[in-house]
């Protein structure tokens, strides 16, 4: 591999020899795969959506309801061979598509594994939006969907939050790329996507005016017809310290940023507020790995 500079971070470590930004090696980390029920309809359908969990992180969200494998590193390192076998394997379960969580590290490998097998199903990129133009254009023609966060405007929030200043300008420049690749959303006889950019965001308690600043972001910046997936599912972190961040958003909190999102014609999907429960986030238990 050389000096990794994957992601936004530019560490620049060799992670054949020690772990890099992200705290990973060279070599896939995978903590779960198997079929995953609580994306977006058009994402999991009825059959589930392929997930591969992927283990690192190029963010430090405080929040992260996957903070086991993200921060603590938790799952097993495989072989691209293996990976092959495992989007095979999802396949053969009826998986709508193959879903890839947080794989920026493994770029390489992912691209590897899908020369060795790729599944007849749309590959989704499923990520935090913190990504470079420069390794996004290594996933064109590879990947189908894309499904980035995008999470922060306000450079002090970013870094309280996810350790980095910069992520709206880099994930702004993201999610402009990942839509120039995709085009606009295609979906099959079932209403499943096939093709096109979902940009997700979650509200976060006391941050509303943010929120709302993202969603101008969407309506201003990205092409028009853009899903946007408006999550009110956070869930405090036990490992979360910040004051404010330990509660449940409101519902008027939750209506300020909805009513804005309606205001600005924006189509998508929005939740209810029983999604707020930590059963969303499965056990990773190394499922199928």
């Amino acid at each position: 591999m050389g000096k990794c500079n994957l992601c936004p971070r530019h560490c620049g470590v060799d992670r054949s020899v020690r772990t890099g930004y992200c705290g990973m090696g060279e070599q896939p980390r995978v903590a779960r795969a198997a079929l995953h029920f609580w994306e977006e309809p058009c994402i999991s359908g009825v059959r589930g959506s392929g997930t591969v969990f992927f283990s690192g992180c190029t963010l430090g969200c405080v929040y992260c309801q996957n903070y086991d494998i993200s921060h603590l590193g938790h799952g097993k390192d495989i072989t691209v061979d293996r990976l092959a076998d495992i989007f095979r394997m999802l396949e053969d379960q009826g998986a709508h598509n193959i879903n890839l969580v947080t794989g920026t590290p493994f770029v390489p490998a992912i691209l590897n594994a899908l020369e060795k097998y790729r599944p007849a199903l749309p590959i989704v990129w499923n990520s935090g939006g913190y990504e470079t133009v420069e390794t996004l254009r290594l996933l064109k023609g590879a990947v189908d969907v894309y499904l980035p966060d995008c999470k922060h405007v306000s450079p002090r929030i970013a870094q309280l939050c996810a350790g980095a200043a910069d992520y709206f300008d880099v994930a702004a420049q993201a999610i402009q790329e990942m839509c120039a690749q995709t085009g606009a959303p295609v979906y099959d006889g079932e209403g499943m996507l096939q093709k096109g950019t979902i940009v997700r965001h979650l509200i976060l308690p006391g941050c509303t005016g943010d929120s709302r600043r993202v969603l101008d972001f969407v309506a201003e910046c990205l092409p028009k017809g853009t899903p946007v997936s408006l999550m009110r599912q956070y869930t405090p972190s036990p490992f979360c310290q910040i004051k404010g961040l330990d509660r449940r958003i409101t519902d008027q909190e939750y209506r300020r940023v909805l009513d804005h999102f309606e205001a600005l014609g924006l189509t998508g999907y929005t939740q209810e507020k029983e999604s707020a429960e930590s059963s969303y986030t499965p056990p990773f238990d190394l499922t199928g790995v």
